[in-house]
């Protein structure tokens, strides 16, 4: 009988030869492969990043914001690598030109009908043990948003079209129409 066998440990070096236009991540050093986002997935995106960088360009913040793709590289190790929807990254020291290395401040993920129980739970756990500060899971079906502070252990849900206030700004909310 065969040994019990090792599933393969990806790394980053096999996320940066995937072939061009194909996107995944890494996580624990197992690929996921991320669909094409949806026009509905954009437009959320694309709204979010803009009220954001709104919103740290009025206050004059150190702040930066970023859509995907962006990678971020949560652990200094090579077997994982994210791409976030929208990263909020406040110490600016992580950032270089190929993304953040270590945990943004605030992490947004949009859910896509194929990436639920990833957003949920693989990611959540990856996150709140990686040092992200909060985590928004926005769920255009639902319209709703899962909103975790993980400095305060809460977890709260709103529903599109209310004011959701962020965990990291203290005098900042933003509605999802």
């Amino acid at each position: 009988m065969d040994a019990l066998r090792k599933e393969k440990i990806y790394t980053i070096e096999d996320i940066y030869a995937l072939p061009y236009g194909e996107r995944a991540e890494l996580i624990d050093g197992k690929i996921y492969y991320m669909d094409p986002p949806s026009r509905t997935h954009q437009k959320i995106s694309w709204k979010l990043h803009q009220a954001i960088a709104n919103y740290i360009d009025s206050k004059g913040g150190e702040c930066e914001v970023y859509a995907a793709p962006f990678a971020v590289f949560l652990n200094k190790d090579d077997i994982n690598y994210v791409e976030p929807d929208i990263s909020v990254i406040c110490d600016i020291s992580k950032l270089d030109d190929k993304g953040c290395n270590g945990a943004p401040d605030w992490i947004i993920e949009i859910i896509s009908p194929g990436n639920k129980p990833m957003d949920y739970f693989t990611k959540l756990f990856k996150y709140r043990t990686a040092g992200v500060r909060e985590y928004w899971i926005v769920d255009p079906t639902k319209e709703m948003v899962t909103v975790y502070i993980f400095e305060k252990e809460t977890m709260e849900q709103y529903s599109f079209g209310e004011d959701i206030p962020t965990g990291i700004y203290e005098d900042f909310s933003i509605k999802i129409q």
